[in-house]
């Protein structure tokens, strides 16, 4: 990422990590069948009435929910029909303005997960069913967090959503500590203090989360205070979307640098170079689809790359800073060092991260490794004119260290394919070795050692050619290379000259 940043550093401004999106959900212990039917053995409720039961929670929540609003003088809006939530409650906000507290209440009717009682052997028995509930959404401008939401359940087993947004939080925590910015939506186009307010966004994910959200929990159920007083909401992160921002001076330097990074990343990042964002390898039991996707939408053009569930996505925001941003939605393809249980012991190693609520930090790390990655890859994206200026050296023979070797050819097939084989993004992270070269050079299987050892000799000397012209160098104390900040810009040129600017008919001659 510094790569980038210095290449551009005379348009840039600088950089902001920060949470955007953050859902959080709230499940109580009778979620489980075995919960809910302790809760009536504890209640003394017989599970063939459970019906009965479950509209009577129901109907003091409903009318919690309303009673709510009406205390704070606030709209109780039932909705029918699909309708954008947020547009909704904008409008309450400019027609009934506050400056802190419950903006309105919003009930709608939605499918949700609950049980049913189904016979059994010697009794009814309750198992989990579908069906539609009443939901009610609490919009609320809070004094911390700013513009959010917590969504419950009306039906069994009562769950919970917490929406907050990052950038909410950090433009209050900014507006309490005298700090100037200029907002754009959900975005930044200038902050006075830059490195001050990075500091703030990374404590973000260090709050005392179960505590923060379990004070919601009770503010808008009822039932915690009786029904359900003995116990405690259990919080996952469902979902996290981490941004890094990049800040530019003016939009016309993003506007003619942002093309050729779409360009780029739709033509250059295949699945190997996807997988490497998120720290994966490719092996033959990676079961997750990789998926690149292109779109243009009426704000702009932005591009997404999907793993599984998770995904990375690069769009600029009113046309002033570049965001990558990678969203996680299933954690569990991460690892994280922590406690975990092995052979049937217990120990402090690499396991799937959870998606528990106390694993934000993890979520933060990891999606900001993610996006720096990212960015690192689009290091060699700049205006081409002078890169090509800086192509004919590689044309010319080349000494070091007593070693002369040719020039290099850009349209030579050989060469190509050489430069493709090194900038392969799976090599960021680790380098590559000699091996990793002949395999993407030759993919056919040798069919003997003879030819193996041959092929594994061209390359040395290929390699070494590379070093000589200052391309790639050589990872101390190891047998593997890297891509040099020189040799990934004049390369990465090539390989656009290649393959957009030079007809495909005079790049398909062979060498």
């Amino acid at each position: 990422m510094k790569t980038f940043l210095d290449n551009h550093a005379q348009n840039i401004l600088g950089t902001l990590t920060c949470f955007d999106r953050i859902i959080f959900k709230g499940y109580l212990p009778i979620t489980h069948e075995r919960g809910l039917n302790a809760l009536f053995y504890h209640q003394d409720w017989l599970v063939k009435d459970f019906k009965v039961h479950a509209e009577t929670l129901s109907g003091r929540i409903a009318d919690h929910a309303k009673a709510l609003a009406h205390s704070q003088c606030r709209p109780f809006l039932i909705l029918e029909g699909h309708h954008d939530k947020e547009q909704l409650v904008q409008k309450v906000l400019q027609g009934q303005p506050v400056q802190e507290g419950l903006i309105a209440v919003l009930q709608t009717l939605e499918p949700c997960r609950s049980f049913k009682v189904v016979p059994g052997p010697k009794r009814p028995l309750l198992k989990v069913a579908t069906r539609k509930c009443r939901f009610f959404y609490f919009y609320y401008l809070d004094r911390e967090f700013g513009l959010m939401h917590v969504r419950i359940q009306s039906w069994m087993p009562f769950p919970i959503q917490v929406y907050i947004n990052g950038h909410s939080w950090l433009a209050r925590k900014m507006d309490r500590h005298g700090m100037g910015y200029h907002r754009i939506d959900n975005a930044f186009a200038h902050i006075e203090d830059l490195p001050r307010a990075q500091r703030f966004a990374s404590h973000l994910a260090h709050k005392n989360w179960p505590r923060i959200l379990e004070s919601f929990a009770r503010r808008i159920n009822p039932l915690m205070n009786t029904v359900l007083s003995g116990d405690r909401y259990y919080w996952v992160c469902d979902q996290c979307e981490l941004a890094l921002d990049i800040l530019f001076r003016d939009r016309a330097s993003l506007a003619c640098l942002y093309k050729q990074l779409l360009e780029h990343a739709t033509r250059c990042f295949g699945a190997e170079d996807v997988l490497t964002f998120f720290g994966r390898k490719l092996h033959g039991n990676l079961q997750a689809e990789v998926l690149t996707d292109y779109k243009v939408r009426i704000q702009g053009a932005r591009i997404k790359h999907r793993l599984g569930g998770n995904w990375i996505k690069m769009y600029d925001k009113a046309g002033i800073l570049l965001r990558i941003e990678t969203v996680i939605n299933q954690p569990r393809c991460f690892k994280v060092l922590r406690r975990g249980r092995r052979k049937g012991r217990w120990v402090l190693g690499y396991f799937p991260m959870a998606k528990r609520v106390t694993n934000l930090p993890h979520y933060f790390e990891l999606g900001k490794a993610a996006c720096q990655r990212y960015v690192q890859a689009l290091a060699n994206v700049e205006d081409p004119r002078q890169a090509y200026q800086q192509v004919h050296r590689l044309t010319r023979p080349c000494t070091r260290q007593g070693r002369s070797v040719r020039g290099l050819n850009p349209l030579r097939a050989d060469d190509a394919l050489l430069f493709e084989a090194v900038c392969k993004g799976e090599h960021l992270i680790q380098g590559f070795r000699n091996r990793d070269i002949v395999r993407r050079m030759y993919p056919n299987p040798p069919g003997s050692k003879p030819i193996c050892r041959q092929r594994s000799r061209k390359v040395t000397r290929l390699l070494r050619m590379l070093w000589t012209h200052g391309l790639i160098a050589k990872i101390p104390r190891s047998r593997r290379w890297r891509v040099t900040a020189e040799g990934r810009r004049l390369m990465s040129s090539t390989m656009v000259l290649r393959h957009v600017d030079i007809p495909a008919q005079l790049t398909a001659i062979p060498a």
